[in-house]
């Protein structure tokens, strides 16, 4: 069997001898090159076309965010961030490498020595980061096909929907910007979101969403009113699950689902007891099948609902399993799935037009 081939991006001597000792001593990788800064990061992509890249933010010369946008522009391959910035301006820019294309975050080991338990982790992630397919990441430049009309199913409520619940995971910080920036600002209802995204790397996620876009993103409030949330995107907390419970948004310790707190399902299955046919909800790019059961549930609640497609996803595994359990009224790529959930915003339950949608 082929070896693994990676590529390891760390300025510290220390921290990169490390992270090539714990790979190297796993008979399926082969560290191939070390980098030291952004730069040389680039160069040995370019010559080394390693399978996938453990990359760190903090770099010289050139940024590890620099080179990711780089590396996903020019020689697009799975790149994991492993980096120790937890403060507000470093999370931003692993945000901002994740929406260019990186495909996880993971923390850095706290020590040289001794961390089993992380090392188990950073080999396992490395190795499922590597399969995954990437594609070219030219943020500015993509284009795209014009919009197809909207299903026919439209939701049964004679009314504009009350909420619009969006799930995601592997993938999730880029596909959720493209859904928010297709909204038009002051949206008629509340949008709820859950991401799966590793603490502590998910605490200023909501502030670095917040400025992504033209609409407000904030952490939810346990106890705050679902309807004073309207024209706003409310996300889940990292650690706890978000749920909409006689009215209101509720944040939950209750166990983990398909081992995630936040989970799509908890919010989902929540959205549809309590709001029913005027829901929306969106399953994004995400690894695993959180998301699929409580899309369902909504579509039997007579909500309207969407799964995105496999050409858009970074990772087709939970909007897979939307589509084979028929819970989608309509599979969309992500440049689609922005404007229907906008039209039926805009026109309720009559936006709906005749359309060819698989």
């Amino acid at each position: 069997m082929t070896a693994l081939r990676v590529l390891v991006v760390e300025d510290s001597a220390t921290v990169r001898n490390h992270l090539c000792e714990v790979l190297a001593a796993d008979p399926g990788i082969e560290v191939v090159g070390q980098a030291r800064d952004g730069k040389e990061a680039i160069e040995l992509c370019e010559r080394l076309r390693p399978d996938v890249i453990t990359m760190d933010m903090m770099l010289p010369l050139m940024t590890g965010l620099s080179a990711t946008e780089y590396i996903m522009a020019h020689r697009p391959t799975p790149i994991l961030i492993v980096s120790a910035s937890i403060n507000r301006g470093e999370l931003f820019r692993t945000y901002d490498a994740l929406a260019a294309g990186a495909v996880d975050v993971l923390e850095k080991p706290r020590g040289d020595t001794g961390d089993a338990a992380w090392e188990r982790q950073f080999i396992a992630t490395v190795k499922l980061v590597a399969r995954i397919p990437v594609i070219t990441h030219l943020r500015a430049k993509r284009t795209a096909p014009p919009p197809r009309a909207l299903p026919a199913a439209a939701p049964a409520a004679a009314g504009r929907p009350r909420v619009v619940a969006v799930g995601a995971s592997t993938g999730g910080p880029g596909a959720v910007i493209e859904v928010l920036r297709a909204l038009a600002p002051g949206f008629a209802a509340p949008l709820l979101l859950v991401l799966h995204i590793n603490e502590p790397f998910g605490n200023a996620f909501a502030d670095w969403l917040d400025a992504q876009t033209a609409h407000r993103v904030a952490y939810a409030r346990d106890g705050e009113p679902l309807a004073g949330a309207a024209g706003r995107v409310v996300m889940a907390p990292p650690g706890r699950h978000l749920v909409v419970r006689e009215g209101r948004l509720r944040l939950t310790l209750d166990a983990e689902r398909h081992s995630c707190r936040p989970s799509v399902d908890e919010l989902f299955e929540s959205v549809a007891h309590e709001c029913g046919a005027a829901a929306i909800a969106c399953l994004l790019t995400g690894m695993g099948r959180d998301g699929a059961g409580g899309l369902l549930r909504i579509r039997q609640a007579g909500g309207f609902t969407i799964a995105q497609d496999e050409e858009t996803s970074v990772i087709y595994g939970m909007p897979r399993e939307a589509a084979q359990l028929g819970a989608a009224c309509a599979v969309l790529p992500l440049n689609e799935i922005g404007p229907a959930v906008g039209a039926l915003l805009a026109g309720g339950a009559g936006a709906a037009k005749n359309g060819d949608f698989t």
